[in-house]
């Protein structure tokens, strides 16, 4: 054999052995075992399909089940949806609650038509010009005495649910906004009120709060078909709110699942407003405060801003135990020298007197228009007829008297503070 064909065979199997080395250290290489990656164990998870994932989103856990540690795969990451940022609209509108102040009048009809008559508009658009930017629509119903069980409207007397609806499409179309204020009262009073209102045994309380939730329910429908803003659930009914506190909770709970406005109560003065169990579950803590200012013979604003002095006091305290915004549901003073001494009494005794009332006006506003968690007052009353009250009225309603002055001049020029409860 020739030293040249020696060569060519030494050559051959040098590349033939390089080559074999090659490929077996790239076999080595490709079969070397990558570096363990620690899995946290919440993110260990089944695999889903993408239609699966879409189908059953409503039943996905919440986020808060998976620990912050948690760091999903990458599977899960393609087939999870993002979650929102923000709630949408919708969701915080309905949820949201921010309190208004009310520059109120409690606007009163005791007739089947009496809020859709003629004459209606004009006292309304009367109200209006005073400033007035809400109105509470009071509707009576009626039981025969303080035990009777039975609750039911009187033809001749409660306003029909037309006339209603009438005059809170007249308020709405002027820019008024409505607190829908059912009231319930005695037709024998014998010496009782609606604040005596008291069952003798468990299913007799069973059946009254079953008939009252029905009557509050008739106007829980009309308030939300109206986007009434504000429904009051009672009012001055002491002794059912104090001493069975849990059927308001029950009732409160049904009236939320189909009225979305702000909810209040409108409590007495009287042992009523700072006992009551269920503030909490209510936006507004409304209180009609008819408080005795005892004073002098025709006693002046700061006199009577000084009998406020431990009134105030009392209404401080029970707000901050219950930090709710506070409204004065009801209040209101005759234009009779008697307007002091017991406010509740509904006629007026004492001689006329139109500056009374127009102290009495002047100085709460003055008490309480600058607290922090007031948040508005309705006036008692304002009628239907726009020629009500006037200089020889010694009643309660401020309609056609220098007392309407007093309410125009705060509502209209008096800048309202901060607010903050």
């Amino acid at each position: 054999m020739s030293k040249n064909k020696l060569l060519y065979i030494f050559m051959g199997v040098a590349l033939i052995a390089i080559f074999g080395l090659g490929f077996a250290m790239a076999t080595i290489m490709l079969k070397k075992p990558a570096k363990p990656v620690a899995i946290p164990e919440a993110a260990v998870k089944e695999e889903v399909p993408v239609s699966a994932v879409e189908e059953e989103m409503p039943a996905l856990p919440p986020v808060a089940a998976v620990e912050p540690a948690a760091v999903p795969s990458a599977t899960e990451a393609a087939v999870t949806p993002p979650v929102p940022a923000e709630p949408t609209p919708t969701v915080a509108v309905e949820s949201a609650f921010k309190p208004e102040f009310q520059k109120g009048m409690i606007y009163v009809a005791w007739t089947p038509d009496g809020y859709s008559n003629s004459n209606s508009v004009k006292s309304i658009e009367q109200m209006k010009s005073l400033g007035v930017e809400w109105a509470g629509l009071v509707a009576t119903w009626y039981q025969d005495r303080y035990n009777s069980a039975q609750i039911s409207a009187l033809p001749d007397k409660t306003p029909t649910d037309q006339s209603l609806v009438t005059a809170i499409r007249q308020l709405h179309d002027l820019k008024i906004k409505v607190m829908l204020k059912p009231h319930l009262d005695l037709l024998k009073g014998e010496g009782k009120w609606r604040g005596d209102i008291l069952m003798d045994s468990p299913e007799a309380w069973q059946e009254w709060f079953k008939n009252y939730t029905a009557f509050i329910m008739h106007y829980v429908n009309i308030a939300a078909q109206e986007k009434v803003e504000i429904l009051c659930i009672g009012t001055e009914l002491t002794q059912a709110t104090l001493g069975q506190p849990n059927y308001w909770r029950e009732l409160i709970a049904e009236i939320r699942k189909t009225y979305k406005g702000s909810l209040t109560y409108a409590a007495n003065w009287h042992e009523e407003f700072d006992q009551i169990a269920f503030w909490d579950a209510l936006d507004y803590a409304g209180i009609d405060p008819y408080f005795p200012l005892v004073c002098s013979m025709n006693p002046k604003v700061e006199e009577l801003k000084s009998a406020w002095e431990y009134w105030i006091k009392n209404v401080e305290e029970w707000q901050a135990r219950i930090k709710k915004p506070i409204i004065l549901a009801e209040i209101g003073y005759k234009s009779s020298g008697d307007a002091t001494d017991e406010p509740w009494q509904h006629v007026g005794m004492g001689k006329l007197d139109l500056g009374l009332q127009v102290n009495c006006y002047q100085a709460i506003l003055e008490v309480f228009w600058d607290k922090p968690w007031f948040y508005g007052a309705y006036w008692w009353y304002w009628g239907t007829n726009p020629r009500m009250g006037g200089q020889l009225n010694k009643g309660f309603t401020p309609q056609n008297k220098p007392a309407q002055d007093v309410v125009k001049e705060w509502y209209i020029n008096k800048p309202v503070s901060e607010k903050t409860y």
